[in-house]
């Protein structure tokens, strides 16, 4: 819609995860470094957990693709509970047919799988994204999955990704066996202020921006009513940048933001952005 405008290829705010457009802050480094690491060491259990809009799934889009070959990987996406049984979202998330005659057949099936991958040298992780909506019993089912790995050797990983309620919940006292065998594990903060600006930077030079379209200080302003959640960023950069397209000025400035804002609080519509600092207050 406004890409030709501002003279972009593509653009820069889809919420959509994409690895394209990553922002290395330094809370996404140190989660992302913690998932290579839960790789590496062969954890059996690696845990990341964040806000809603934190980055979480592009993340894993980014680890998806950097992968080594040696591992057999499924996805599992959305899960919840009493909606299937557990092992057979993991079956198909490894390709598998889930059509046995009863859940011990299917156990033995994906036992067979696992250890039919650790004969050809290659190991089994597997990825959950929303995680906390898993609940007490698919985590302890997970546990007993687990406990096909061998004493020396690691057959099956598990990564878990999810809300802050995934901590909650593995820290409640039923799962105590499952959290002692959690080897790694990290909690992604929101960005910064310095960290909006660079994010708003980097989607807009990775989309072909040739000039500063999102001004300084109304990257500090969107930090504000974001409160630094990049799918919020995301949202609000892509509506500013169509409400400045409309009014045909090239530079989104704290005039358009607060336009928009008001704009948006007037027809009670995008309730999620916070109320930003009068101008009053930016005049030092």
């Amino acid at each position: 819609m406004y890409e030709q405008f501002y003279d972009l290829d593509r653009r820069p705010f889809m919420s959509a995860p994409d690895p394209d457009f990553l922002y290395w802050s330094s809370s996404h480094s140190s989660a992302f470094t913690m998932l290579r690491y839960g790789i590496v060491s062969r954890a059996p259990i690696t845990v990341i957990t964040g806000d809603i809009g934190a980055g979480k799934t592009t993340l894993i889009r980014q680890l998806l693709n950097e992968l080594p070959e040696e591992l057999t990987v499924g996805l599992v996406s959305n899960m919840q509970a009493g909606r299937g049984e557990l092992l057979e979202w993991v079956m198909m998330a490894l390709d598998q047919e889930i059509d046995a005659p009863s859940y011990v057949a299917l156990f033995r099936r994906f036992q067979d799988m696992v250890i039919q991958a650790y004969a050809e040298g290659r190991r089994v992780l597997l990825i959950f994204d929303e995680a906390q909506n898993l609940g007490v019993e698919a985590l302890e089912e997970l546990r007993m999955l687990s406990n096909i790995n061998a004493e020396r050797d690691e057959l099956l990983q598990i990564v878990l990704v999810g809300q802050p309620q995934l901590r909650q919940l593995i820290e409640r006292p039923e799962l105590t066996q499952f959290s002692q065998r959690i080897s790694a594990d990290f909690d992604l903060q929101p960005l910064s202020k310095d960290d909006v600006a660079n994010y708003i930077d980097r989607r807009l030079e990775a989309a072909g921006a040739s000039w500063e379209i999102f001004a300084r200080h109304t990257c500090e302003l969107i930090h504000e009513a974001t409160g630094g959640v990049p799918r919020l960023i995301n949202i609000l950069c892509d509506l500013c940048l169509v409400y400045s397209y409309a009014a045909e000025r090239k530079i989104v400035d704290d005039d358009i933001l607060r336009e928009f804002l008001n704009m948006a609080k007037a027809r009670g519509i995008y309730r999620r952005f916070s109320p930003v600092r009068p101008v009053a207050s930016l005049v030092k």
